[in-house]
């Protein structure tokens, strides 16, 4: 970092960084799934097992009917599909279909390239680093999330 770039050299420059990392990441995923929307992206991240549309909604702070659309449009395309919920038979679970899995591991897998690529840091640093992110998404869950997160 340069003294150009500093900010105080304590927490302005922590703040900096994440910023930084939030537009490296943003930039190299958006690129890596041009055909997904950035909802359905995250909705396909968001299926690593079964969902209520009820609770995924709720999960992504999203309206129901909000959620129906862009489940129909992942449907469409095979990546997803509805089925009855055996413990309630009013209720639809979503999941991902096989096309729909192979597509979230590519998504992961280019997620994690992304990470190291924009990080630099050493696999041994990524995992504090997940340590840490993982720390402070549940303080931040537990706290409540601000309104119109996707997450």
């Amino acid at each position: 970092m340069t003294d150009i770039d500093e900010i105080d050299g304590g927490r302005g420059d922590m703040l900096l960084g994440i910023v930084l990392l939030y537009w490296a990441l943003h930039d190299r995923l958006e690129c890596a799934e041009p055909d997904l929307s950035k909802q359905e992206r995250l909705t396909l991240l968001r299926l690593s097992r079964p969902s209520r549309m009820g609770d995924l909604a709720r999960r992504m702070q999203a309206l129901p009917s909000s959620l129906t659309a862009l489940v129909d449009g992942l449907e469409t395309r095979g990546l997803v599909q509805r089925r009855r919920d055996p413990e309630d038979r009013r209720a639809w679970l979503i999941e991902l279909t096989d096309t729909g899995r192979a597509r979230r591991e590519e998504m992961l897998a280019e997620a994690s390239q992304a990470l190291r690529d924009a990080t630099g840091l050493p696999e041994a640093d990524l995992d504090i680093l997940g340590d840490l992110l993982a720390r402070i998404r549940a303080h931040i869950k537990a706290e409540g999330l601000p309104k119109g997160l996707p997450f």
